[in-house]
């Protein structure tokens, strides 16, 4: 059986980690949003990437869930003494990830190109692919006006009430080389409890993603989400503040109604959803989507094993 994983942020890093516990490794392609991407000191930051590769690799801040584990911060204390920016933090060990990503990008290499690279070098054996080797930045239109995602995310700390969301140049990039093969191979797609606004949507506005995973003439794999709000909450994150300032009640249902039941067009055929809101998943039927119904809580990586086979096994049941 072969998936794709739509992912970002870290409630799709641990899921992507569970999903490679449990498929072989020529068995599970993972997409990454790159809306998070940015230029700071210089260097290329991909967040979503990294976070994504470091839980893969056993890199990743155990607690915090991004960044990297054992991280020291000289070169940050460093940049303070002199006046430099520090509200972005790099630690010294993730430094290098970004010193030599923006060497390799200047020196002609793709994106997805480097990312290979890095998988190989940290001995991650599954396949990530970055959504596209065009920058696709993220903004964000605020009470407080339209601001660039890290600068509403991470330095204003998600405070600006949020009107609405916009991907720069989208129109005009591809999907990263693989991305489009991998999909027309695939027996099911994943959609990892990301926040749907500004870690998936991203990666479904690249042209011909989206329309490729609609069912087609022949073609009835299974799309599943994962819904990344529990009791109308956000794990981790600000989804359930995104929809409620949008207008919508965060929940289970809301995640469901935002990526839709594949008879009606949209992308569903099933979502996962937390034991706390099994009083949601009549209303879902209702929608045309099947939900599953688990604990989707994933606080260690027996749990991440747990819901990935739990996924896998609700895909089969789905074909």
């Amino acid at each position: 059986m072969k998936i794709v994983a739509l992912a970002g942020g870290v409630g799709g890093a641990k899921l992507a980690e569970g999903l490679a516990q449990v498929l072989p490794p020529d068995s599970l392609t993972i997409i990454v949003n790159t809306g998070d991407d940015f230029e700071y000191l210089g260097l290329q930051i991909c967040p979503d990437l990294d976070t994504v590769c470091y839980s893969l690799a056993g890199l990743a801040n155990p607690v915090t869930g991004w960044g990297r584990s054992g991280e020291t911060w000289s070169a940050l204390e460093s940049l303070a003494e002199l006046g430099g920016p520090t509200w972005f933090r790099l630690g010294d060990r993730d430094l290098g990830t970004h010193l030599e990503r923006t060497r390799l990008l200047r020196s002609g290499f793709r994106l997805s190109e480097i990312t290979q690279r890095f998988c190989q070098a940290w001995g991650i054996h599954v396949r990530v692919i970055p959504m596209s080797d065009s920058p696709i930045p993220t903004w964000v239109d605020t009470d407080e006006g339209e601001v660039a995602f890290q600068e509403y995310f991470v330095r204003r700390q998600c405070r600006p009430r949020v009107k609405g969301f916009r991907f720069v140049d989208v129109e005009y990039a591809e999907p990263a080389p693989g991305i489009m093969d991998a999909i027309h191979e695939a027996d099911g797609v994943i959609i990892c409890p990301s926040n749907p606004w500004v870690s998936i949507d991203p990666i479904l506005a690249v042209p011909g993603i989206k329309s490729l995973l609609r069912p087609a003439q022949g073609n009835s794999r299974p799309v599943i989400a994962v819904s990344p709000l529990v009791g109308g909450e956000a794990i981790k994150g600000p989804a359930a503040k995104m929809y409620l300032e949008l207008g919508f009640q965060p929940s289970a249902l809301a995640v469901a109604r935002h990526y839709g039941a594949q008879k009606e067009e949209g992308l569903l055929s099933g979502i996962v959803i937390d034991q706390l809101d099994q009083n949601l998943a009549d209303s879902i039927i209702a929608l045309g989507i099947r939900p599953l119904v688990t604990d989707t809580v994933m606080r260690t990586s027996t749990d991440r094993h747990r819901l990935a086979e739990s996924v896998i096994e609700f895909n089969k049941s789905l074909l």
